[in-house]
């Protein structure tokens, strides 16, 4: 099956040189969000925990946009610039997958988008 980039209300253009939904073989395949606002240029302020929520509301977001949810999520992919926060992210995650969460790497690295403190890239299954 050959890709489909997805594009609607819910999904911004972006002038970036990604798409931010593209599905194949009935898997759909979103963009690293961070714990940004729409529209904003950097993380919302309060720490690894407001910016862990504002991310996965951004994946919501995508997901609902497609007609899928957080429970159609397969594979998640945490890139955190400090592992100290760990446990918050965490935490903050777990509320939004509480059963049967998908499977999960979570990889610390030096540096992030808008100098955010947290990443997230999701595979889901339609």
């Amino acid at each position: 099956m050959p890709k489909r980039v997805l594009s609607g209300p819910g999904i911004a253009a972006t002038s970036l040189p990604f798409s931010q939904v593209v599905e194949a073989g009935g898997l759909v395949f979103l963009a690293g969000q961070i714990g940004d606002e729409p529209g904003s240029h950097g993380p919302v302020p309060g720490g690894i925990k407001a910016e862990t929520q504002q991310m996965l509301e951004n994946v919501g977001r995508l997901l609902r946009a497609v007609g899928l949810d957080y429970g159609d999520v397969v594979k998640a992919t945490v890139y955190l610039r400090e592992f100290d926060d760990f446990a918050d992210m965490n935490e903050v995650y777990r509320a939004f997958f509480p059963t049967e969460p998908p499977t999960r790497a979570t990889v610390g690295v030096t540096r992030l988008a808008l100098d955010s403190r947290v990443e997230i890239e999701v595979i889901a299954a339609r």
